[in-house]
């Protein structure tokens, strides 16, 4: 992405899309008074998400009894009252179904490739679903320092070493065949890159033609294997974005405000909520709601208004998908496949 001299004047940004992930499938129902449980609550939270600002909805869902769900059946139910409910929320569905642990202890881990596969299948369909990259190491540990995680799962001993040692698979196979399947469903992909070599492969992906659409994505800042939040790390993967893509901010336990902050101002776009961070000022509670609200007024404050449902769903081309490698390279803003200069054709003639 390039910036002009007039890039960080808010009447030359888009309006805030405020991506939110109240859901938390790496916590407890127990670590935090705002993750909802019964199906009806789950619903209203995007409700109440929606009105503080927030127009992105990631979707995770729990049981009955408060576990992360992996049956599908659950998630068209949910999309289903949610069509109803915010029907102007983008509706982005999380990849990882749920890497929660199943029972006390248990690792913490990504489903198989065929589970994840289904979400193609959703019905209602999403607007979204996310797609990570490679595959890579997720210790969200090595940010969430003690103190964060005091009176959490997250602090006591066999959750701690589950999420210290968990991973996820990404593959090119399943990459491939991911992307397949939910641009044949209409399902737009939510690229979830955590660095730069990352980003490399997605634009090989693109420059091969397995994938022909619009790129959306997160930096996701969360360490562990991905980027830390250090400026400099944002401010690289800023520089290797194509100028066209659509890129939100997100960052991990109390880093989302400042790193949030610096994508506001930059005219990024953020995400917030339960599933990235428990607090507020230092040792304070803040629900995904207040969250919200806190970005909202960072935002104000800029003079940068706030995305409504329509202009978000405009800002992130949902629906949009393009016909050719080339027109993709294009619309996205990256160089077009080199061609075989008139030298090169000629010897090889």
């Amino acid at each position: 992405m390039q910036f002009m001299d007039d890039s960080l004047l808010p009447e030359n940004q888009d309006p805030l899309v405020i991506q939110v992930a109240p859901y938390a499938p790496s916590f407890l129902p127990r670590d935090s008074s705002d993750i909802p449980v019964p199906m009806k609550d789950q619903v209203q939270k995007a409700v109440d998400c929606y009105n503080a600002g927030a127009t992105v909805l990631h979707v995770h869902v729990r049981e009955p009894d408060g576990k992360g769900s992996k049956r599908l059946e659950m998630f068209n139910e949910m999309i289903d009252r949610l069509r109803t409910a915010v029907p102007k929320m983008i509706l982005q569905v999380g990849g990882s179904i749920s890497f929660a642990p199943k029972d006390e202890g248990e690792a913490a881990k990504w489903l198989t490739d065929d589970t994840r596969h289904m979400l193609a299948e959703l019905n209602p369909a999403p607007d979204q679903v996310t797609i990570a990259i490679n595959t890579n190491q997720m210790n969200v540990m090595e940010l969430i320092t003690d103190e964060d995680a005091a009176g959490t799962s997250m602090g006591e001993p066999d959750y701690k070493h589950a999420y210290t040692e968990m991973y996820y698979e990404s593959g090119p196979a399943f990459v491939k065949e991911h992307l397949k399947r939910l641009v044949g469903a209409g399902i737009q992909p939510h690229f979830m890159i955590g660095s730069i070599k990352d980003l490399e492969t997605v634009e090989r992906i693109v420059r091969q033609g397995q994938y022909m659409g619009p790129y959306v994505l997160n930096w996701v800042s969360i360490g562990g294997g991905h980027d830390g939040p250090n400026p400099r790390n944002l401010m690289e993967f800023i520089n290797r974005v194509p100028q066209n893509a659509v890129l939100t901010v997100e960052g991990l336990m109390r880093h989302v405000y400042p790193l949030n902050t610096m994508g506001i101002a930059m005219g990024l776009h953020v995400r917030v909520g339960q599933e990235d961070n428990l607090y507020g000022r230092r040792g304070e509670r803040a629900t995904s709601v207040q969250q919200i609200e806190k970005m909202v007024k960072i935002s104000e404050e800029l003079w940068r208004p706030i995305a409504t449902g329509q202009q978000a769903h405009e800002i992130y081309k949902i629906g949009n998908f393009y016909s050719s490698i080339d027109e993709t390279l294009e619309k996205n803003g990256w160089l077009p496949n080199r061609k075989p200069t008139a030298v090169a054709q000629r010897e090889a003639a």
